[in-house]
């Protein structure tokens, strides 16, 4: 099934800050989308990035954020991942100066859902409230993660979009092995599809309430 982006897509698209839009080979954009695309000057970048079975990790595009806690770790990972051929896009924040998770969350969120990266890794003190903010957009299920065993299971039974870890709670060679077995596992489909159809069944029903 081809994804669709819509106007209000392009709405999340500005929130976070950017002025290019990355999306997958085949993906159709609304007329509204189009003409907000265009009256903005928004550029649009096409990739074929995970049509085929086997994805080399130059294929994998992941936002990584951080709040003030978490700076000095989402360096030392940066550079983990960069070194091992992933396509990065860091949105911060790069300073020690106090700011609200919240909205780190929602930036990398945001370009998760609407298919701009694949993946995203969020970091703050203990990993539990940016899993929490970042849950909140549709289509997110974000994972906090403390051991290699719940990063896999989050991907092989959730297929988690989002991973997010404690700087303040696990090592760095914790997070480095975390995050390396998360990124290495896939979605096992099967009856875990059919859960995440039920939890997708939960939130549009309260989607509609609003």
């Amino acid at each position: 099934m081809k994804k669709l982006i819509t106007e209000n897509d392009i709405k999340k698209i500005l929130k976070s800050g950017t002025n290019e839009i990355v999306i997958e080979k085949g993906t159709l954009l609304t007329p509204l989308a189009k003409d907000r695309i265009r009256s903005l000057g928004l550029k649009i970048v096409e990739s074929s990035l995970f049509s085929g079975s086997t994805v080399s990790n130059s294929q994998i595009s992941i936002a990584i954020a951080s709040d003030h806690t978490g700076v000095k770790m989402r360096k030392i990972l940066h550079d983990f991942l960069k070194q091992k051929g992933f396509v990065l896009v860091d949105v911060g924040t790069f300073t020690e100066e106090a700011v609200d998770y919240p909205d780190l969350a929602l930036n990398v969120a945001n370009r998760v859902a609407i298919g701009e990266v694949k993946f995203g890794i969020l970091i703050d003190a203990t990993g539990i409230p940016s899993a929490i903010a970042a849950n909140k957009v549709p289509g997110i299920r974000a994972a906090t993660c403390y051991n290699e065993f719940s990063a896999r299971s989050s991907r092989e039974h959730n297929d988690a979009n989002i991973l997010v870890v404690g700087a303040r709670a696990l090592g760095e060679d914790t997070i480095k092995s975390i995050t390396d077995v998360w990124l290495k596992s896939n979605f096992l489909g099967d009856r875990h599809q059919r859960r995440l159809d039920k939890i997708k069944a939960i939130e549009e029903q309260y989607s509609k309430k609003l």
